[in-house]
């Protein structure tokens, strides 16, 4: 793996060169930029995996380097270390995908817990796309599976078969106008919660109903989930027509009033992706409030996005409160807020879930609580909307309370723990199931501590790691068993939690000094 430094600092740079335990992460390549433009050459040049990067630097800054990644460098992972703690910049950062936002002077231990989390999080992501890309590959010409993926590479402006083109019928158009519909959780719902039904449903009727007026085709677009992409042979005067009638015939047989954002007009079929973007930009920003009157959308208007983070210190006094009913008026002051213009865009519900998950995962850490963390907000928001496109927003509220309970619960009950030396709790826990075998996120479930902080304070409190400890318990019971009974050494290993009893020798000999046998030997003699 490799590592990029971006730092008009040397000194940082090489703060973070020296303090960073690279061989424990598999890093051997480490490169160094003073600014975002020289930064941005290195990342088009050796593609490194991870990027540290500072928010105020000449030429291209921090603000603008994110940015550029966001679009073009997505699978990079990047942490920001800044010596400004300003929620501005840590806005910024979240906002662009930025893993992680440490503050200088850098602190060792966070330093390289961040970024073996960060690592950790590269390669779960790599295995992901490597699985994505194999499962690509598997995609034969069955239909509609076939028509979905060539469908979905012709949007995207992949190279393309011209028989594809031929056998979809779209290469004589004049015009064409793609239209864009979201399958919401409440259209799965009609299906019983059965996704591939419903795509299947909706697009045997919405192409049905081209096909009726041979005015282009529908088709799942696989690079997004749940997106159902209408690629219409039409200028967008006729295809907003086409769309409508599509949308009533869809109220009519299924009960279902989706609203479909229709893109730009195009000429040629290399065109596509900008129409697509244009409709998905204009998805982003519909207004899912219920307020929305009209489900055929043809026009952009870009909405404010407001910010959890001007919260920050209400959220940390109604933490601090222990108590729900403090965070009552705090939930209604932010839903004031961004219901203000009777409007509620996706895009806004995306970023205040976004940034929810963040806050949440900070405090989180601030108590040494274990949390799930969500890999796909719009799944979660999905949750949410129901079949005519409007998020339940007292659901969704409900929904966060509960959270809320449950981690100020988890607050109470650890305080209560820390003040009865939870640490020998679980030593006396680690003694009485050393006969199996203990994860770590056992005890950590258990005792509703995160497991990092389990580790460090057991080896302060017995200078020695849970896993060793068990291993010292089980010699010591192996030892009373050897001078007391005549048990085989195998019946021995799996009393104490071994499987295998050639393991189980191996251990005992680095640790006593001989074989079992020989100290079963040695003390028979001591006896006589």
């Amino acid at each position: 793996m490799k590592a990029l430094i971006v730092d008009d600092e040397r000194h940082v740079r090489e703060g973070i060169k020296l303090l960073a335990d690279w061989a424990g992460n598999e890093i051997t390549e480490i490169y160094e930029a003073s600014n975002g433009e020289d930064a941005i050459q290195i990342i088009e040049s050796v593609h490194p995996e991870i990027i540290f990067s500072d928010m105020k630097m000449p030429k291209i800054d921090g603000t603008q380097l994110l940015k550029w990644m966001d679009e073009h460098y997505a699978e990079g992972k990047t942490i920001v270390v800044t010596g400004y703690d300003d929620y501005h910049y840590m806005r910024k950062a979240m906002h662009y995908g930025s893993s992680d936002y440490l503050l200088k002077p850098i602190d060792p231990k966070m330093l390289n817990d961040t970024l073996m989390r960060v690592v950790q999080e590269w390669k779960q992501e790599e295995v992901e796309r490597k699985n994505k890309q194999d499962k690509n590959l598997l995609i034969n010409k069955m239909k509609p599976a076939y028509r979905d993926q060539q469908l979905t590479h012709m949007i995207n402006n992949d190279p393309i078969d011209k028989n594809v083109l031929e056998e979809f019928l779209l290469i004589e158009a004049k015009a064409y106008t793609i239209a864009l519909m979201q399958l919401s959780n409440g259209a799965i719902e009609q299906f019983k919660g059965d996704r591939d039904l419903t795509l299947f449903t909706l697009l045997n009727v919405i192409n049905e109903e081209l096909s009726r007026h041979n005015s282009g085709i529908a088709f799942h677009y696989v690079t997004a989930k749940g997106e159902i992409v209408l690629l219409i042979k039409r200028r967008k005067e006729e295809a907003v027509i086409l769309i409508r009638g599509v949308h009533n015939t869809l109220k009519e047989l299924l009960g279902l009033s989706c609203t479909i954002t229709i893109g730009l007009e195009v000429t040629s079929i290399t065109q596509l992706n900008l129409s697509y973007q244009y409709a998905k930009s204009i998805m982003m920003n519909r207004d899912v409030s219920g307020n929305q009157q009209d489900k055929i959308i043809t026009d952009k208007k870009e909405k404010e996005i407001k910010s959890l983070m001007g919260y920050a210190s209400s959220i940390k006094m109604a933490v601090q409160a222990g108590e729900l009913n403090a965070f009552h008026s705090l939930i209604g002051q932010i839903q004031k807020d961004l219901t203000s213009n009777n409007q509620l865009s996706w895009r806004q519900l995306i970023h205040l879930e976004n940034e929810y998950q963040m806050i949440s995962t900070r405090w989180h850490k601030e108590f040494n609580l274990p949390m799930n963390i969500s890999t796909n907000i719009e799944e979660q928001i999905n949750r949410f909307i129901d079949k005519n496109d409007h998020f339940q927003l007292e659901a969704y509220k409900t929904r966060k309370k509960k959270e809320i309970a449950l981690f100020l619960r988890r607050v109470k009950r650890q305080n209560t723990r820390k003040s009865q030396n939870v640490i020998h709790e679980i030593e006396k826990y680690v003694k009485a199931n050393f006969h199996r075998e203990i994860k770590l996120q056992e005890i950590s479930n258990h005792f509703y501590i995160s497991r990092e902080y389990i580790s460090r304070k057991f080896k302060q409190e017995y200078n020695i790691n849970i896993s060793e400890y068990v291993v010292s318990i089980r010699m010591k019971k192996a030892q009373e068993l050897l001078k007391s009974s005549n048990l085989k050494v195998y019946d021995i290993a799996n009393m104490i939690g071994y499987q295998d009893d050639k393991y189980f020798r191996k251990v005992f000999k680095k640790i006593v000094g001989v074989s079992p046998n020989e100290y079963r030997e040695k003390k028979l003699e001591d006896i006589k």
